[in-house]
């Protein structure tokens, strides 16, 4: 079977831009979550990515038109830009590994995951499309321009009797908050009747009629110049505001779950299969496990794998908060004691994996660990709530194809979510390993990336096996949760200690049930 190295890394996480940066806060076990600042005074810590996409700028404007950099920065959300500063990373540690996944064609692929996705974007396009369309809806619907309003201006009680469905006037409504959605619904209401509108869309739809006439492009060009034309002069003559559709920007286009994978195949010249595996968190170690698996069926030399995350949002940690699943008391809620929640955090995890003999063969130097096996698995149980079997299968699952019996187990983290979930999964894990297997739970330093959290979980972890060390937590002894102290009592608390020349083991468990478990091993000497 082909073996798998890992040969280029890279980190967008709180606290780190870039790969050393990480390494050099993992030494310490302070947590590096701060204040949420999405709704004003609240209580929430989240995660927010220490990132400047202008860092990468000098690498960006030496390969392509000097555009491509603006282009990059007015298009993409940041979930799609902390994937490229860490592709751009990941190319760091092995100087050559750009031309070689190039010159590898349909050898080399982009696994590149999302959790969340582009919330950001759609979030300020939503809310652009909302006043655009409030605006529309009042001006059609003005007496003047609707006869059937103005007709119920004179004799309400008519126009209703014709209509049959006139919505309740707000005019009559006490309630501020009460009055002003019922404003928005009058409006719609009346618009949805105006002559003057169905008029006015019908001139719009000879504007829209011109079509691409002689040679292609010079006709797109010229067909697209006459309808603006058109379109600024029917604005003029109705008075119009812009119609709503108009107001929705196309970067909701460019920014859909496959923009990440798809930008960095761009950037890296990479023109082999590329695609966003999507397993919330557990995406980091599915991509693993495709990624592993197209090289050893002899599909691909190299794989770019990686998950990205949009930085913490309103609606991210309104959602967490509403799931009950997140910490709401302005503290720190570390995995494995008061089981308070989770914090939100964004960034992104990107590497470059390889079959390990032509990788090395090429003078490639791999990198942390080298990953034995992926067992991954569904619980078919519960959306939020982990099932035992899931987890359990996974973990068998990646041991069995390892090869490794679990008294071999060095050292195995946790995918401890500081919710109650972390106590079956201490549980769990109790059932397939030995008491002696040192635990890590890293939550409570970064936060939960929603994709990308795993992936730094494991580059700790890979981190830590190349420089002989299990970096420390916040956790403190003592703080360990009542229960789990009865189940299992060997974690690495705030003071890091050696790492063990074993295997090690690292657990996801992602929403929907998704389970990934990936068995790596130290480096050959």
């Amino acid at each position: 079977m082909r073996r798998v190295g890992v040969y280029g890394w890279g980190i967008v996480a709180p606290r780190s831009p870039n790969i050393e940066a990480f390494a050099k806060n993992l030494e310490s076990s302070e947590s590096w979550l701060q204040p949420f600042e999405g709704f004003g005074p609240n209580s929430f810590l989240v995660g927010y990515p220490d990132f400047d996409f202008s860092d990468y700028r000098e690498w960006i404007s030496t390969r392509f038109p000097p555009t491509r950099f603006s282009q990059l920065v007015s298009k993409m959300e940041p979930t799609a830009l902390y994937a490229v500063g860490a592709f751009i990373q990941a190319l760091g540690q092995n100087p050559g590994i750009e031309s070689l996944l190039q010159e590898l064609g349909p050898e080399a692929h982009v696994y590149l995951g999302v959790g969340l996705g582009a919330y950001p974007t759609v979030y300020e396009a939503t809310l652009q499309l909302d006043r655009a369309q409030r605006i529309w809806d009042r001006f059609w619907a003005q007496p003047g321009r609707c006869h059937e309003r103005c007709r119920y201006e004179e004799d309400p009680e008519a126009v209703r009797a014709d209509l049959g469905d006139v919505p309740l006037d707000p005019s009559t409504i006490e309630d501020p908050d009460e009055r002003e959605d019922a404003v928005r619904v009058w409006n719609a209401y009346w618009a949805a009747h105006s002559a003057d509108l169905v008029e006015y869309l019908d001139e719009l739809r000879g504007v829209e009629e011109v079509s691409v006439g002689g040679e292609v492009e010079a006709g797109k060009l010229k067909a697209m110049r006459e309808k603006e034309r058109s379109r600024v002069k029917l604005q003029e003559r109705w008075g119009a505001p812009d119609p709503p559709w108009t107001h929705v920007s196309a970067n909701v286009l460019w920014n859909i779950p496959n923009t990440p994978a798809a930008q960095v195949s761009m950037l890296g010249g990479i023109t082999g299969f590329s695609y966003a595996p999507v397993a919330a968190c557990a995406t980091f170690g599915v991509c693993i496990k495709v990624a592993m698996d197209a090289i050893r069926q002899g599909d691909a030399k190299a794989v770019v794998v990686g998950a990205t995350d949009p930085p913490p949002h309103a609606l991210t940690v309104g959602a967490f908060n509403q799931g009950r699943v997140l910490a709401a008391d302005g503290k720190l809620s570390k995995p494995l004691t008061g089981l308070r929640g989770t914090h939100v955090s964004g960034g992104s995890v990107v590497w470059i994996v390889g079959d390990k003999e032509f990788m090395e063969g090429k003078g490639f130097r791999p990198l942390g660990m080298e990953p034995v096996a992926v067992g991954v698995s569904s619980d078919a149980h519960h959306i939020i709530t982990p099932s035992k079997e899931g987890p359990l299968a996974a973990i068998r699952a990646a041991l069995r194809e390892a090869g490794v019996s679990p008294e071999e187990m060095g050292s195995w983290d946790l995918h401890a979510t500081a919710t109650p979930g972390d106590y079956l999964e201490v549980e769990n894990l109790r059932d397939v390993l030995p008491s002696e297997v040192l635990v890590t739970a890293r939550k409570g330093t970064f936060g939960h990336g929603m994709s990308a959290g795993g992936g730094w979980e494991l580059t700790a972890q890979y981190l830590g096996s190349e420089r002989g060390t299990l970096f420390p937590t916040p956790l403190r002894k003592g703080e360990l949760n009542a229960q789990i102290t009865k189940v299992h009592d060997a974690f690495v608390y705030d003071t890091a200690c050696p790492a063990p020349r074993r295997p090690m083991g690292k657990l996801s468990m992602g929403v929907g049930g998704v389970n990934a478990c990936v068995i790596s091993r130290p480096l050959e000497p």
